[in-house]
């Protein structure tokens, strides 16, 4: 990386925006960071979402636009439930699939199917310049879908079950925060970041 760009990312880093619509989301985002020692702001900036079949390419797709948008340092999170017996649906279109049948959707999907086995994945896309693609961090965890809505939680959290768990992400409270999918990538992000500084 050339000195240019080495000092306008060192200039920036402390002016890290997280862009979403969800505030749990970065709320979850923003306690998880500030462990690292990351400030972070909330942007509830309106950018587009490409479709795609790859999250990867969703989610940078999202932060070079809200980092043209912004001309600032720009996080975006962009997650997906892969359920094996579904064939990985609904996979890149979780968010739209969640607006539409929800988690009650979900259940009656997997009504009298015995391989209950899902994934959940988070894909961090880090933006902090013109014309340089995006930096990608990926967390991913491995469970099961719950038989019905257990525990009050946001998204899918009440119907997913990490492994080497019982509860729900949605009947796990904070505790979630330590071991989800989200926590996964953020954890390689904020690592990355403190390397660069």
């Amino acid at each position: 990386m050339s000195k240019v760009l080495q000092d306008r990312e060192a200039s920036i880093l402390e002016r890290l925006v997280f862009v979403t619509s969800n505030h749990q989301k970065f709320r979850e985002v923003k306690a998880i960071l500030e462990e690292y020692g990351i400030e972070v702001e909330h942007s509830l900036l309106n950018i587009v979402e490409i479709q795609a079949m790859r999250i990867e390419d969703i989610a940078s797709v999202k932060a070079k636009s809200a980092y043209e948008m912004l001309q600032r340092s720009v996080i975006v999170e962009d997650d997906a439930l892969l359920i094996d017996a579904l064939n990985g649906f609904p996979g890149p279109y979780s968010s739209y699939v969640f607006k539409t049948i929800g988690n009650e959707g979900i259940i009656r999907l997997m009504h009298n199917i015995d391989d209950r086995r899902a994934s959940f994945i988070s894909v961090i896309a880090y933006c902090y310049s013109n014309g340089v693609e995006p930096i990608i961090f990926i967390g991913k965890v491995d469970g099961m879908i719950a038989d019905r809505i257990r525990g009050n939680g946001w998204g899918y959290d009440p119907i997913f079950i990490p492994n080497n768990s019982s509860r729900t992400y949605a009947e796990m409270g904070d505790e979630k925060s330590r071991v989800s999918h989200r926590r996964l990538a953020l954890a390689q992000f904020a690592s990355w970041l403190k390397e660069r500084q």
